[in-house]
């Protein structure tokens, strides 16, 4: 049976910290909500996804998504009201089965997702669990002093994806008490009698909370990345008749135009190439042939995210790009920064971890005598096994 998905990506994370909520927050070059949602997209049992936020992140979420972005819907005040939200807005005809996972947990498995949904052809209600291990206390909330010890053993440590029968879920949460805060959706099922059961969890399955759990994601990230590859990129472009041309995204009005079937952006085409090559995927007249009259004065800014998408689609993370221009004019240092935060807006990348440089040739060559503009770029890109 296809299963249904719910990603709760809300919350403020007022524990982490921050000017913007954690599930936006980078890692491995990426927002978490964007490695998360990528669990689900690309598992088979999995056939709708759902992603509830703030309508104050809008923007965070078109940015994380810039191209064929998720259903999206608006959650409420509490985490109830914005699971409910998600819920409602899956097809009640058709869903069978829902899972609600957070949106602040990246590390979830194919496997954990495979064993929920098989699960849930047993149980109407399942989610994964793991021990307690330390010593648990019942501790006087006030004063702090230890009443008395706990059978750990009786307790489990509930994570998600928690997965229901979609018209039992929804059944319960319509008859929730709307004034309980409720700790997860395992309490309002409990509510509402239906039978929940658990499986084995995974450690590495946890929630993003505080800088401490993602400087472990980032680790564990690091750990997954098993090689480390270089792909170059080298384009051409002549100088020609025209007062405005675009290098890195950026419009020069500079008394000429560069020649090119798209809008000639030389650098981007440079990065497009360097992403291809290091994932051995061609070249950027392959996927983009000028031949073609639909590529005609096209913004190189598509090229460069269809690159970075296969890149992604392929299991590899754009660490770094360093581009170089090679031209006697116009001037590029008084744009660098603009160019640099264009291209890291388009890769979803920290301006950080690009690179523009400029150079001339002592007026030696086609770049020297101001007939033409060049680009050399070098992308790193982590791949794992």
């Amino acid at each position: 049976m296809k299963t249904d998905v719910v990603i709760v990506a809300a919350g403020r994370g007022l524990r982490f910290g921050g000017e913007i909520p954690k599930q936006y927050q980078l890692l491995a070059g990426q927002p978490i909500l964007r490695h998360t949602l990528q669990k689900f997209a690309e598992h088979p049992d999995v056939r709708k996804l759902i992603v509830v936020i703030a309508e104050s992140d809008l923007d965070l979420f078109a940015k994380t998504f810039p191209d064929n972005p998720p259903t999206m819907v608006i959650g409420g005040a509490t985490r109830s009201q914005s699971v409910y939200a998600g819920l409602q807005a899956l097809d009640k005809i058709s869903c069978g089965n829902v899972l609600i996972h957070d949106g602040a947990r990246p590390f979830v498995s194919p496997e954990d997702i495979s064993a929920i949904t098989a699960k849930l052809n047993e149980v109407k209600a399942c989610a994964p669990a793991l021990p307690v291990v330390d010593a648990i206390k019942e501790v006087d909330q006030t004063s702090g002093e230890v009443i008395k010890d706990a059978e750990r053993q009786r307790f489990l440590r509930i994570q998600t994806p928690q997965g229901f029968n979609y018209n039992a879920i929804m059944r319960a949460f319509a008859a929730r008490d709307r004034h309980v805060s409720y700790v997860d959706d395992f309490s309002i099922a409990l509510q509402a009698g239906i039978s929940c059961k658990t499986i084995m969890g995974n450690e590495d399955n946890f929630k993003i909370t505080t800088r401490n759990d993602l400087q472990r994601a980032e680790q564990m990230m690091r750990q997954k990345a098993s090689v480390s590859v270089t792909g170059t990129g080298y384009d051409v472009h002549q100088i020609g008749p025209g007062n405005t041309m675009v290098l890195c995204g950026v419009v020069f009005e500079c008394g000429f135009s560069l020649k090119g079937h798209s809008d000639a952006d030389v650098g981007l085409h440079a990065i497009t190439d360097g992403i291809l090559g290091a994932m051995a995927l061609g070249d950027i007249g392959d996927h983009f042939p000028p031949s073609e009259v639909k590529w005609k004065n096209a913004d190189s800014s598509v090229f460069l995210r269809h690159a970075a998408e296969l890149a992604e689609k392929h299991g590899a993370q754009i660490a770094h790009v360093d581009v170089t221009l090679i031209c006697e004019q116009p001037k590029i240092n008084p744009f660098r920064q603009q160019m640099r935060a264009h291209i890291a807006d388009i890769l979803l990348l920290d301006i950080t971890q690009v690179s523009v440089k400029a150079t001339t040739t002592e007026k030696l060559g086609f770049a020297g005598r101001k007939e033409g503009i060049a680009a050399l770029a070098s992308v790193t890109v982590l791949k794992g096994l």
